[in-house]
C-alpha cells in the first residue's frame, strides 16, 4: 500500500468514475484500476462497486475512505508547515466560512493577527453552507471553518464559542417596530425572507417554525444575512436573524430589530480536522475570534480548543439580543 494507491482511490471515491480520474492525473484508465485493485488485494475485500455509469465505494471502501483522508490530508498540512519552515515563509492559515461572517465576527481579530504577524497570510473562502465548509476541511483546503455548530461531523472537532439569540429585523414604520418582542403568534404574521436552503441556519429555524406551529409565509429567498437586512429595511419583508455581533442599527434609521424569545439560540464556533494537529498560528488566530467574541480580545491571554470538544466546552459567550 502506497501513498499514491491512497491519492487514487480518495480521488475515486470523490469523482465516483475511473476516466475522470485518469484525465485529472493524466495517466490511463487502467493505471488508475491497478492502484484500487492493489488496495484490494492488500486487504482481501472488495472497496469499489463498478456500475454502468461509474463506480461507487462499498462498505468497506468508505471506512478506508474516511482514514485515508484524514491521513493524507493531515500529511499534506504538515508538509505544508515543514516548507514555510524552510523556507523562512511567515506562513498561512486557511480559513472557509459564510460570505458575510468574516464581517460580522472576525474584523478585530484579524487586525490583532496582523499586527503581531505581519509576515503571515490570512486565507479566506467563501462558502455558502455549513456542509460545504466542512468538505472544505476534510479535502484538506482549510485549515478552519467558522459554522453555525450543529450534529457532531466524522473526523472533525468542533469548539463552540458563542450562542446567538434571534431577532426580527423590520422597518421602522410597521408595527411590529414598537413591540419589547415578537411572540409566535406574531411570527405567522410575518412575510419572512427565507434563509439558503442549503445553511443550517434555514433548516434550524423551519425546525422551531414546525416546533412553535407558527411558520410564516415566505416573501423571498437572499443569499446572505446583509442582503436580508436591507430588504427588510426596505419593507420587502422581515428578516429572521441571529443576533449578529455587528448587526447594529441606529434608533434614527430605517429599520428596527426586536427579540424573538420563543427560537432557540444557535451556537456559531469553529470546526477543525484535529486541533493538536494544527499549526500554532491557525491556533492563535481562532483563539483571538473567541476571545474577540468574549470582549477579551486585547486581555494577557488567549482562550485555546478544548480538549476534548462537545456540546457544553469551549467556554460560549451569550449575546443577549440587540436594541
Amino acid at each position: 500500500m502506497t501513498l499514491d494507491d491512497l491519492r487514487v482511490f480518495i480521488a475515486v471515491c470523490e469523482t465516483r468514475n475511473l476516466s475522470a480520474v485518469s484525465r485529472t492525473l493524466s495517466c490511463s484508465q487502467s493505471a488508475v484500476s491497478q492502484h484500487v485493485k492493489r488496495l484490494e488485494r492488500e486487504l482481501g475485500l472488495a472497496l469499489v462497486e463498478r456500475r454502468p455509469r461509474g463506480v461507487t465505494p462499498t462498505d468497506a471502501g468508505r471506512i478506508l475512505y474516511q482514514a485515508a483522508l484524514g491521513g493524507i490530508t493531515s500529511l499534506d498540512s504538515a508538509v505544508r508547515r515543514l516548507g514555510e519552515l524552510r523556507d523562512g515563509a511567515g506562513g498561512t492559515v486557511k480559513i472557509t466560512t459564510g460570505g458575510v461572517t468574516v464581517r460580522h465576527f472576525m474584523p478585530d481579530a484579524i487586525t490583532a493577527f496582523r499586527d503581531r504577524h505581519p509576515e503571515a497570510t490570512l486565507d479566506f473562502q467563501s462558502a455558502q453552507s455549513t456542509r460545504r465548509c466542512l468538505e472544505l476541511l476534510q479535502s484538506g483546503q482549510a485549515d478552519l471553518a467558522w459554522i453555525t455548530l450543529g450534529q457532531p461531523a466524522p473526523g472533525i472537532e468542533q469548539w463552540p464559542v458563542i450562542d446567538l439569540p434571534w431577532v426580527l429585523v423590520v422597518n421602522a414604520g410597521e408595527p411590529l417596530a414598537a413591540r419589547r418582542a415578537i411572540d409566535p403568534g406574531d411570527l405567522r404574521s410575518i412575510r419572512y425572507i427565507a434563509h439558503p436552503a442549503n445553511s443550517a441556519s434555514h433548516r434550524r429555524l423551519e425546525e422551531d417554525f414546525v416546533r412553535l406551529g407558527c411558520t410564516p409565509s415566505r416573501t423571498v429567498g437572499v443569499a446572505d444575512w446583509d442582503t436580508a437586512v436591507l430588504l427588510a429595511e426596505l419593507g420587502i419583508g422581515h428578516a429572521v436573524l441571529p443576533a449578529l455581533p455587528r448587526l447594529t442599527l441606529s434608533p434614527a434609521g430605517p429599520a428596527r430589530t426586536v427579540p424573538i424569545p420563543a427560537l432557540s439560540p444557535i451556537t456559531v464556533g469553529w470546526a477543525a480536522r484535529q486541533w493538536d494537529a494544527l499549526s500554532p498560528l491557525a491556533t492563535e488566530f481562532a483563539g483571538l475570534v473567541a476571545a474577540d467574541q468574549a470582549g477579551s480580545l486585547w486581555g494577557d491571554g488567549l482562550p485555546r480548543p478544548p480538549e476534548r470538544p462537545g456540546p457544553d466546552a469551549g467556554g460560549r459567550q451569550k449575546v443577549r439580543g440587540l436594541v
